[in-house]
């Protein structure tokens, strides 16, 4: 299996696409006027702390106030521990490149062991040891200064959601700074001598270089020598540095209700980072100042893929070429089609998504059993594939069709699960019920595609259908009789709605106007408004 990356750049927006044998597996977008948030580092103002549901509201200088729970905070010091960190002195002359938040993989897995003591003097009480210390209202107050990392981008109505357990990654390693002593591996490097190798390493290193916190060995650390360890080391350690000087800069010089202290990396160069293994055999730019830039940085944090970055000048556009602009495209319709002549349904709700999978045209050559297994069968792939690069996340539904054979159940959930181990992002799926059904979930950091992409539409407000314009018009007649009944002093009624329903009213529906009139004793006039959409009406009193 071999992986190429394509970055397309524009002064208005950066797309990045990975392609898996030739097809597109996932697509990221970044717009230059609205950069994601996920793994900036912001010194924040509580703007609002609500005891009921153990979380605060935390002022960062976006439209929304993002929002911190209890659980994503740093567990409290005793009071024999120091409240503050002495900040060291500020550092120059350092080169900082490496700013962005770790692959889903790993901030996965960073998550479980995020244990972390404070670094800022938060608002506790006298006596920390209380069972109450870890009670939010204990800990900060309204107007609190707060060192905070951004973990979940702006989703629909929702603020950004926050942490305090920081995590700086380099490319083979994540320092969580604030975090207890510890060494742990990713969770995909499965052999046992190449875990212990690279925990013996670290935990000696952390030992020399004096390092407080956690480290974690992504999966880019496998088979790394100790010097690169130790290069990566020592520059999270100037990073980390760097950080607690801006901060404590920014604490005594200004006063913002929030700052910005550390930002991420631009999107391609996050992708090189973080997307370039040892499967991809290309990188491939169609900008010449994006190329120069990716080059320099590959050169400088992963050589080995320096010499796979190539500048595309070619005249066709570089998506168009390798059909990306398409799958893009298809990746916003609700459809999908399957090559045996079946195909998918994918609804996307702010609760969660399903997705249908149908026969459609495909009627087998064996038995209807034998028809569904391998419509299910192909389904899997299709399903993982539009998962990845629609990005959807959160709460999925996977509605298969049914089946009789316990065995054809568990087939379909093992090529399931063999499709989702290609995903950067961390799932959970559950078994096959009886009803063809599979619940599960995947991380989710920032808006899927169609959401990053669309909006509502205007004429359904979202809904995806519309009233007929029969409905319309029996809704228009219902009221026009109600005022008949209210009203007495008009000489007539004018109804004023889309062309669609004036229409019928003057043809299906003439004799049933006939008879409103006859009844209310008035006349009704009727007049076309371009500006309504089909579900708007109005009927003016003259």
């Amino acid at each position: 299996m071999s992986e190429e990356l394509l970055i397309n750049y524009t002064p208005m927006e950066s797309r990045v696409a990975v392609l898996t044998d030739g097809v597109t597996s996932e697509i990221l977008i970044e717009r230059h006027q609205k950069l994601g948030l996920v793994g900036n580092i912001y010194l924040g103002t509580v703007v609002r702390v609500l005891p009921g549901m153990q979380a605060a509201f935390v002022d960062i200088g976006q439209a929304r106030t993002a929002f911190l729970h209890a659980n994503d905070m740093q567990k409290p010091k005793r009071s024999s521990d120091s409240l503050d960190e002495a900040p060291p002195a500020p550092i120059t002359q350092l080169r900082i490149a490496h700013q962005s938040n770790a692959s889903q993989d790993e901030r996965a897995e960073q998550n479980g062991y995020s244990s972390a003591i404070d670094i800022q003097r938060p608002a506790l009480p006298k006596k920390p040891e209380s069972p109450n210390a870890e009670l939010i209202q204990y800990r900060l107050r309204e107007g609190d200064k707060i060192l905070v990392q951004v973990v979940k981008d702006e989703l629909g109505t929702k603020g950004a959601r926050l942490t305090t357990n920081i995590s700086l990654p380099s490319r083979y390693l994540v320092y969580l700074p604030t975090n207890d002593e510890y060494v742990g591996v990713s969770i995909r490097i499965e052999e046992t001598e190449e875990r212990t190798r690279l925990k013996d390493i670290l935990t000696q290193l952390m030992q020399n270089a004096n390092l407080k916190g956690g480290l974690i060995a992504r999966t880019a650390a496998e088979k790394m020598s100790e010097s690169k360890l130790k290069e990566d080391i020592y520059y999270l350690l100037q990073l980390w540095q760097t950080i607690i000087a801006r901060q404590a800069a920014t604490r005594l010089h200004s006063n913002k209700r929030s700052e910005l202290i550390y930002q991420e990396l631009s999107l391609p160069l996050r992708c090189i980072r973080d997307l370039v293994n040892e499967k991809t055999t290309k990188v491939l730019i169609d900008n010449e100042m994006m190329y120069h830039e990716v080059a320099h940085f590959a050169q400088e944090f992963v050589p080995f893929i320096a010499p796979m970055v190539t500048h595309y000048a070619g005249e066709i556009s570089l998506f168009d070429l390798y059909r990306v602009e398409e799958d893009l495209q298809n990746a916003l319709k609700r459809r999908v089609e399957l090559k045996s002549g079946g195909y998918l349904i994918i609804d996307q709700t702010e609760a969660m998504t399903t997705i249908d999978v149908n026969t459609g045209s495909y009627v087998g050559a064996r038995c209807l059993e034998d028809t569904v297994y391998k419509t299910n069968l192909e389904a899997t792939h299709a399903i993982a594939r539009q998962i990845r690069l629609r990005n959807l996340g959160g709460i999925i539904i996977l509605d298969f069709i049914d089946m009789s054979e316990e065995v054809h159940r568990a087939d379909v959930l093992a090529s399931l699960q063999e499709q989702l181990t290609h995903d950067y992002a961390k799932t959970n799926i559950t078994q096959v019920s009886e009803l063809g059904l599979v619940e599960m979930t995947r991380k989710r950091t920032r808006e899927s595609l169609p959401q990053q992409l669309c909006e509502p539409c205007p004429v359904c407000d979202g809904k995806g259908y519309i009233k007929t314009a029969e409905t319309v018009c029996f809704e228009i007649f219902r009221e026009i009789m109600r005022y008949g009944r209210t009203f007495n002093t008009p000489k007539q009624f004018t109804v004023i709605a889309h062309s669609s329903v004036i229409d019928m009213m003057l043809s299906s529906e003439a004799g049933t106007v006939a008879d409103l009139e006859y009844l209310i004793g008035k006349p009704i006039r009727f007049e076309i408004e371009g500006f309504f959409t089909p579900e708007q009406y109005n009927i003016a009193l003259d």
